[in-house]
């Protein structure tokens, strides 16, 4: 006990790099987990998830994920209609490196889309996967 006492300052470093090495898994559980790209394509395969791109206009047509839609972020909430009408449909939200995704499937489970979940990596992963890209003429 007197360790403790005379040494407060180690238990204090201890407790906060244990927070910090905790925080990241509390964050990402609270925001729904990123999906890899082999579990975006089981899910298209199995499931009809919808990927959604939610890259701007001009950054879509440079390139794609190969059957995704194209819903910018600022458009999300204006846009319904561009959405799949069965709520419980999982949706891959994906972008040009995934950081709008997070956001823009935060943005959609507010929206009542309970599986929306974005793609971790962004199309610069699928790419690395050799996965199927197209450009827009």
């Amino acid at each position: 006990m007197n360790f403790l006492i005379e040494n407060w300052y180690l238990v204090l470093a201890a407790l906060v790099s244990g927070g910090l090495l905790l925080w990241p898994s509390l964050v990402r559980g609270a925001a729904g987990a990123a999906v890899s790209t082999a579990e975006a394509v089981r899910l298209v395969n199995r499931e009809k998830a919808v990927l959604l791109d939610v890259s701007e206009p001009a950054e879509y047509a440079a390139a794609h994920v190969a059957g995704s839609k194209n819903l910018p972020l600022g458009s999300i909430e204006a846009g319904a209609k561009q959405l799949p009408s069965n709520k419980s449909l999982p949706i891959v939200v994906l972008c040009a490196t995934g950081a709008r995704a997070g956001r823009a499937a935060g943005m959609l489970r507010k929206l009542g889309y309970e599986k929306a979940q974005p793609l971790a990596g962004g199309l610069a992963a699928w790419r690395e996967a050799n996965l199927p890209v197209e450009k827009t003429a």
